[in-house]
């Protein structure tokens, strides 16, 4: 292995914000809840990874990387949620109609059977 160029082991600096800014979320317990009780499509796997990467970032002290993470984090939460909430009432809706369209289904058949035995009444007499 060739060592013989410079080496610069000094980290690149670190990018802070002003003082007075609020330090970002990082939404860890909305992934995590996501992750456990709502997963649609393993995005709620996806907000986790990227919220526990926001708080590495904050720990360290990258409040840039921080922000970004979090915004990912809180998109994929938001996706998530809306996926898991919006799919069931979906399928709920669908069912519904479904359940009407064949009861009106039914009661036309009874209908048109009832009819059909009474013209066969009709004729044997």
């Amino acid at each position: 292995m060739d060592t013989s160029y410079p080496r610069d082991d000094a980290w690149p600096p670190k990018r802070r914000a002003p003082p007075d800014a609020p330090p970002p979320r990082d939404h860890l317990v909305w992934a995590i809840f996501n992750t456990l009780y709502m997963n649609f499509c393993c995005l709620g796997f996806v907000a986790l990874a990227f919220a526990v990467k926001a708080r590495d970032r904050k720990v360290s002290g990258d409040v840039e990387a921080a922000r970004h993470f979090s915004s990912k984090a809180r998109c994929y939460n938001a996706l998530a949620t809306a996926g898991s909430v919006v799919l069931p009432l979906v399928l709920v809706a669908l069912v519904v109609t479904g359940v009407i369209h064949l009861s009106k289904l039914a009661q036309e058949s009874v209908g048109f059977f009832t009819y059909q035995l009474r013209g066969a009444d009709d004729e044997d007499q």
